[in-house]
């Protein structure tokens, strides 16, 4: 039962899906599934110290690569990547002023709610975040589908970022109020 190891296949060939945004996600699960049923190490048990170690290797990979694709953001990110764009390198930090003035009235709405423990206003903050989220994803399909636009879709890609660590703040800060 040799395996032979092929590390340079990116996700998307390993999963035989065309490198896109936009994810066949039944498909994604099911060859994720089909995948680890073929490398699991369990099933290599009996087998040789080599041979084990490679199944251990495949099925790094395997979950690496579902854990990035399965992820809208992960997988915008990664989608740049193989166009030679790494959106969250420490010099592209470029955001636009509106943005930058936004991230702040979240951050201080968000304390403000903490600060008097304001479910209510949690879960409204929550929502807008999770509705403009939705919304960049909605671009990033066009961004790097369609258009080709990688500078905007790695704008976008940053701001989801930042959106996500504010979903998370207001996570914690649920999480302090049923303390």
């Amino acid at each position: 039962m040799a395996m032979q190891v092929d590390f340079s296949r990116n996700h998307f060939e390993l999963f035989g899906l065309p490198i896109q945004f936009d994810l066949d996600s039944p498909a994604l699960e099911r060859t994720y599934r089909a995948l680890q049923s073929q490398v699991h190490p369990d099933r290599f048990a009996n087998l040789s110290q080599a041979e084990q170690r490679a199944s251990m290797q495949w099925s790094t990979r395997i979950n690496e690569a579902y854990q990035t694709l399965r992820s809208p953001l992960k997988r915008a990110q990664y989608v740049l990547q193989l166009q030679g764009i790494d959106a969250l390198a420490e010099q592209n930090t470029s955001m636009p002023g509106d943005f930058l003035m936004q991230q702040i009235e979240w951050r201080e709405a968000i304390q403000t709610a903490r600060h008097t423990a304001d479910a209510a206003a949690l879960q409204s903050l929550e929502d807008e975040l999770n509705h403009g989220a939705r919304t960049l994803r909605d671009g990033l399909t066009r961004q790097l589908d369609t258009e080709h636009d990688y500078p905007r879709a790695a704008e976008a890609v940053r701001k989801l970022k930042f959106m996500d660590k504010l979903v998370e703040e207001i996570h914690d800060a649920f999480e302090a109020l049923d303390s």
